[in-house]
């Protein structure tokens, strides 16, 4: 299946899009990400300089990343799928996952490189959203490997979040734990990489569709 889907005639105006109950979700959850890297910039790396504002980073966080399937239920529940949302949801997890991969880099928590590829990644097919939507009038949903891949980087970074160094019991434990931890990190990253990949072939599939459609389909 493609992972491009044609933009359906808009039902709502721009005013009542911005005003529908999911894009308010989506609003606070922006709002969440802002608070979230204040915190952890203020706890320092690990939590070092204040523990106990990376545990509420940390549920911050979490809060912020479960919220995302409470917008997309208020918007299907209430027959308010609009296109406003379908921009704004990945834009907002966007920020919330890569917000998290500067600071832990930032911190030494998480290398460089990881962080990098993520960011390209998301950076990247962000820029082809706007693109395709200014040029061809065009919307890219989040495909089923984007979602999959969403879901590892948030269960993953919330894991390392969690301050289990402040835990001594046994060792052997924290170890295996944060093991874990960056293995899942690395599933993410293969599901990051394979899912902009799809991306970047729905839209080279679909490209030739919209320029013979017209642009008559609306944004």
């Amino acid at each position: 299946m493609s992972d491009v889907q044609v933009v359906p005639e808009r039902r709502l105006s721009f005013k009542e899009q911005s005003r529908t109950p999911a894009n308010i979700v989506t609003y606070v959850r922006i709002a969440l990400v802002v608070a979230f890297i204040i915190l952890m910039v203020v706890a320092g790396p690990s939590g070092q300089r204040n523990l106990p504002l990376r545990w509420v980073a940390a549920a911050l966080f979490m809060i912020a990343s479960g919220t995302d399937k409470l917008d997309g239920y208020l918007a299907r529940s209430r027959n308010e799928v609009t296109d406003l949302g379908k921009l704004l949801d990945p834009i907002a997890d966007k920020l919330l996952i890569c917000s998290a991969l500067v600071v832990f880099s930032v911190f030494g928590e998480l290398w460089w490189v990881v962080a990098a590829l993520f960011l390209l990644r998301e950076i990247g097919i962000t820029v082809m959203r706007f693109a395709v939507i200014n040029k061809r009038r065009i919307v890219i949903p989040a495909s089923r490997a984007g979602k999959l891949k969403t879901l590892f980087e948030c269960v993953s970074l919330s894991m390392l979040l969690v301050p289990m160094w402040e835990f001594n019991y046994p060792m052997t434990w924290s170890l295996w734990y944060y093991y874990a931890t960056y293995a899942l990190i690395g599933v993410a990253l293969g599901l990051c990489l394979f899912s902009g990949a799809m991306y970047v072939i729905g839209v080279v599939r679909q490209w030739p569709l919209s320029s013979r459609s017209g642009g008559k389909h609306s944004a």
